[in-house]
C-alpha cells in the first residue's frame, strides 16, 4: 500500500476516500448502503467518510424520492478529475505489482481478496 498511500498524499485524499471515489466513477449515483457495500466499507465508516467529501466537493449527496431516509451520493466533476488525473499512476502501480508477481500470481491475489470481501462477490 505504500505506493498508493505516497500516490494519495499528493491529492488530499485518504485511501477510503479514494476507493469511494473509484467506485462511484465506475458505477455512479448510488445510496449509501451499497457505495459502502462495494467499497468495501463499513456503514458507518461511510457515513463520516461522504460527510468529510462532502465539505472537500468531491461528492454531492440527495434524500431518495421514495424513501426519504436513504440518501444517494455521487460523484463532482471535481471528485471525477482526482480520478482522472491519477488514474495513470494508479494503473502504473497496479502494473508493478503484477510485473513483480506474475500474471497468475496477480490474478490469484485479486480473487483471494474478493472471497475475502463478501460484498463484491455480489
Amino acid at each position: 500500500m505504500s505506493p498508493i498511500r505516497d500516490m494519495l498524499s499528493e491529492t488530499g485524499i485518504t485511501e477510503q476516500q479514494w476507493r469511494t471515489l473509484r467506485v462511484l466513477g465506475e458505477f455512479g449515483r448510488m445510496d449509501t448502503k451499497t457505495l459502502a457495500d462495494r467499497s468495501s466499507l463499513l456503514f458507518p465508516s461511510m457515513t463520516r467518510i461522504v460527510a468529510t467529501m462532502l465539505k472537500k466537493g468531491l461528492v454531492t449527496q440527495t434524500q431518495g424520492t421514495d424513501d426519504r431516509r436513504r440518501r444517494y451520493v455521487e460523484i463532482t466533476s471535481h471528485g471525477q478529475r482526482i480520478i482522472d488525473d491519477y488514474a495513470p499512476q494508479a494503473a502504473s502501480i497496479a502494473e508493478s505489482y503484477k510485473r513483480v508477481l506474475g500474471e497468475q500470481d496477480y490474478e490469484t491475489l485479486l480473487d483471494l481478496l474478493t472471497k475475502l470481501d463478501p460484498g463484491a462477490q455480489t
